[in-house]
């Protein structure tokens, strides 16, 4: 199909684990460097702010994931049609997808924007923001608000380039940025003495750079993928079909965030200790999930390209191994916290505070008794995507939302910190039942009987 074979990655053919491993490796990387935007922020602001500025951080991480991620959903379901198109060979419909991709990428990013800043405060005020940090916080979430163009912009590329198996390039772009963001981070907060509004800037800068390296690329490298004039003329079929898979995507992530936005304002009222505790976590945790992420994220691009290409049981058969790699990961992870929580908490922001420290590794301990689960979770979903089921995922993530509400009104009130700490685990052990028996029940004998 393409001209160019050493920049796209056919998964039809060949060893599916050698394929999905080749392609979650850059997209492991990338993940790591992208979760170093935020964990450098943690380090600087900690080490020059003090704990009060990572609470700042903290107290706004949930509205934070909730606006970036429900834009990520979007590109991520948009992606699954356009990799689909090319499992299938058909240029034509691939073309069609990326410039519907483009039309509604600009759409959602202007709204978004719009919208976001719109309800800032009173967003803020509804999660119970302490007033000792409310104005540092404002002034770090607006930024990135009003840097939501750049994330979305890297994303669009970037699915695009992964639907074509290509996950190498995003990841170049992505390092180089990353560095970009330490060096930011280190000039406008630790030199110039920007505050908090600095490491704010600092992390848009770094994103708008990765956008502007990886659309030039795409731009020079791929021109016979990308839609032309006539091609913006969208079939109304194919927009429904991006917009309902974009959407689900997107509405599996934002409910996952509604209810760690109502979490995250239960645990703002327990105080700056426990804010403080539960941000550290939280940025060890997201390091953590990282091989889970991308290699469940590699599997969907496998899935999707064979579900086009109408290759079923090649699907079946790797998921159970896809599956065991990552339980296997979980296991390990959870020893390694077990090991050296505390130690990587006390690196991680620069503290010495003997209870902010204590209650972490609780945090730490208690999550990652369930991560085998989480891994569980992840594979199913985004398999489950890129199959073309759309409800059940979001189904899912209505669990989440649900456990998370009954965590927030009654669970935390009643036990406090520890209500924090178990209320994750137990909805992924949920979510990975519900979702296993979902597969095994209607998936598989789909795939059979299909065949």
């Amino acid at each position: 199909m393409a001209k160019h074979t050493v920049r796209v990655r056919d998964m039809t053919q060949g060893s599916p684990i050698h394929l999905i491993l080749a392609f979650a490796v850059p997209l492991f990387i990338g993940n790591i460097f992208q979760q170093l935007y935020s964990m450098v922020d943690t380090m600087v602001v900690g080490y020059h702010l003090g704990d009060t500025g990572i609470a700042a951080i903290g107290a706004t991480a949930a509205l934070y994931s909730l606006l970036i991620n429900f834009a990520n959903g979007l590109n991520n379901g948009y992606g699954i049609i356009v990799t689909q198109c090319f499992g299938a060979h058909d240029r034509e419909k691939m073309k069609q997808a990326i410039a519907g991709m483009m039309i509604l990428d600009a759409a959602v990013c202007l709204s978004l924007t719009a919208v976001a800043l719109a309800f800032l405060r009173p967003l803020m005020v509804f999660l119970n923001t302490p007033d000792s940090v409310f104005d540092m916080a404002y002034s770090y979430i607006r930024i990135i608000c009003l840097g939501i163009v750049t994330t979305i912009g890297y994303n669009m590329f970037a699915s695009i380039l992964r639907a074509m198996g290509n996950s190498r390039t995003p990841l170049y772009f992505l390092i180089f940025s990353s560095f970009l963001n330490i060096a930011l981070d280190i000039l406008l907060v630790a030199g110039l003495k920007m505050g908090i509004a600095g490491a704010a800037i600092a992390t848009v800068l770094a994103q708008a750079v990765s956008a502007v390296l990886c659309g030039i690329y795409v731009l020079r490298n791929y021109a016979e993928y990308l839609p032309e004039k006539e091609d913006f003329r969208v079939p109304g079929l194919m927009l429904r079909n991006l917009f309902s898979t974009g959407i689900s995507m997107a509405l599996m992530s934002c409910l996952v965030d509604c209810g760690s936005v109502i979490f995250s304002r239960a645990n703002n009222l327990l105080g700056e200790t426990y804010i403080t505790a539960h941000a550290a976590a939280r940025k060890l945790l997201m390091m953590m999930i990282q091989p889970q992420a991308s290699l469940s994220l590699a599997n969907s691009t496998f899935v999707g390209q064979n579900w086009g290409a109408k290759q079923y049981s090649r699907i079946r058969q790797t998921l159970r191994k896809v599956l065991l790699m990552e339980v296997l990961w979980g296991v390990f992870a959870a020893a390694l916290i077990y090991l050296f929580g505390g130690a990587l908490v006390r690196f991680t922001t620069g503290t010495n505070d003997a209870d902010m420290i204590g209650y972490a590794v609780m945090s730490l301990r208690i999550h990652f008794a369930a991560f085998p689960f989480l891994g569980v979770v992840f594979v199913i979903r985004h398999t489950l995507q890129a199959m073309g089921y759309k409800i059940i995922p979001i189904c899912s993530s209505c669990i989440e939302l649900g456990t998370k509400f009954l965590a927030a009104s009654w669970l935390i009130p009643k036990i406090g910190f520890l209500g924090t700490c178990v209320t994750e685990p137990v909805t992924w052990v949920i979510m990975a039942a519900f979702l296993v028996i979902f597969y095994l029940k209607k998936c598989s004998k789909l795939a059979v009987n299909v065949q």
